[in-house]
């Protein structure tokens, strides 16, 4: 394959693209897609892993946050906050105000005398829109922006080794990063939210939570998952979307020109090429069978699995021609998501899917018919607690808006 036909922006320096399957110790590497969902899909064989998921302790909270349980809990919590966030009611009851948000935060970034930065935007934009559903709008927006930011400055962690692979004073570091911007955005942001929903509940995810019972604690990380897990990934993608069709003339032409769907479409072609999040871990409770290339291997209870997400999207038996080139019209294997494993799949399959496709093509939409010129592109940096990538610092002007079409 020629160099020209990959457009990938997230290539981690390092990162191996083969074997498909590969086992060192009780650590299992998996790079093909098929491989991948069938782990994905070992419902209650396979425990989460990821995001630390293995040192929270199991009796702490009365209800196990919903990112990191497993099980019969699990799937009820799912079935019960998942209508917050199904296509049809992002569609009915959010989408006029993602639109009006995205019209107004574009609108001021175009009058302004600087050229606007977009990832600054982009999180103001994904916050705004998400505290409102979650039901955490009670505190100022750009003081939850800094607190929820405040969350990533955590020291490496490698999940596959033992302890993380930290230090005993990394350990001691982490507590104290996370437990500080933690405490701030529970005084700041969650317990106004909580006082004012238990007087006038309302239609939210904070509101059902006290319905259910939920304690203090069990709502305060629901809230930290909502706000790193969805606002703030949907932020990077944002502005990863953005850095492909601006560097594309045809690509985006093409997106500006075309209706929901096909725009949908080439969202979920790039959010294949540049999943945000990287490794998906799964810590095999029972043998689980895969199979791959006619190979089989069987995977014993007490070892990890790491779903490489960024080989697994690319994976050229799974997704044919151009695996590394944006195809929007591509054909996925039966039953797998346009976008691969990028939300993940199976019972942790994130659904958030909806509203963030629809919160980046609103916003992507109304920023691009500005004819935006990039001044500074981005720096791409990697963060080890989500096995993401975040790019800062990309600058946009408006050439247009200076001449007086506004």
């Amino acid at each position: 394959m020629s160099e020209e036909s990959d457009v990938r922006r997230s290539r981690k320096p390092g990162e191996a693209e083969t074997p498909r399957v590969e086992r060192s110790g009780s650590v299992w590497r998996i790079r093909g897609l098929t491989a991948a969902r069938q782990v994905l899909q070992a419902r209650h064989a396979t425990t989460q892993a990821g995001f630390t998921a293995e040192a929270i302790p199991k009796g702490f909270f009365r209800h196990h946050p919903i990112l990191v349980s497993d099980g019969p809990l699990h799937d009820e919590q799912r079935k019960k906050v998942g209508r917050f966030f199904a296509p049809a009611v992002v569609a009915r009851r959010h989408r006029a105000g993602i639109e009006s948000r995205a019209a107004a935060f574009v609108a001021a970034a175009v009058r302004a005398d600087e050229p606007c930065l977009l990832d600054e935007l982009a999180l103001r934009f994904t916050v705004d829109v998400t505290r409102e559903i979650v039901g955490i709008n009670h505190s100022s927006l750009d003081g939850m922006c800094r607190r929820l930011v405040s969350f990533f400055n955590q020291p490496p962690l490698d999940i596959t080794k033992p302890d993380y692979g930290r230090t005993r004073a990394q350990w001691a570091q982490a507590a104290f990063n996370a437990l500080l911007p933690i405490a701030r955005f529970y005084l700041a942001d969650v317990r106004p939210a909580i006082r004012a929903l238990r007087k006038n509940p309302g239609d939210d995810v904070v509101s059902h939570l006290l319905a259910e019972g939920y304690s203090t604690a069990d709502i305060l990380v629901e809230c930290v998952t909502y706000g790193t897990a969805g606002m703030v990934t949907t932020r990077e993608f944002i502005v990863m979307a953005a850095w492909h069709l601006l560097d594309d003339d045809r690509l985006r032409a093409r997106y500006l020109a075309a209706q929901e769907e096909e725009r949908f479409a080439i969202l979920h072609e790039i959010l294949r090429l540049e999943p945000v999040v990287g490794h998906l871990y799964r810590r095999v409770q029972e043998p689980v069978e895969i199979t791959d290339g006619g190979t089989t291997w069987t995977v014993p209870s007490g070892d990890l699995v790491d779903i490489c997400v960024r080989q697994t999207n690319t994976d050229p038996e799974a997704v044919g021609e151009r695996p590394t080139g944006v195809c929007p019209a591509r054909s996925m294997p039966p039953g797998a998501d346009a976008t691969g494993l990028s939300f993940s799949d199976g019972a942790h399959k994130c659904p958030g899917r909806p509203l963030a496709i629809t919160e980046t093509d609103s916003f992507l939409v109304r920023l691009l018919r500005h004819d935006p010129v990039i001044v500074d592109a981005p720096s791409l940096e990697w963060d080890n607690l989500i096995e993401g990538y975040a790019l800062r610092g990309m600058r946009l002007r408006f050439p247009r808006a200076r001449a007086g079409a506004l």
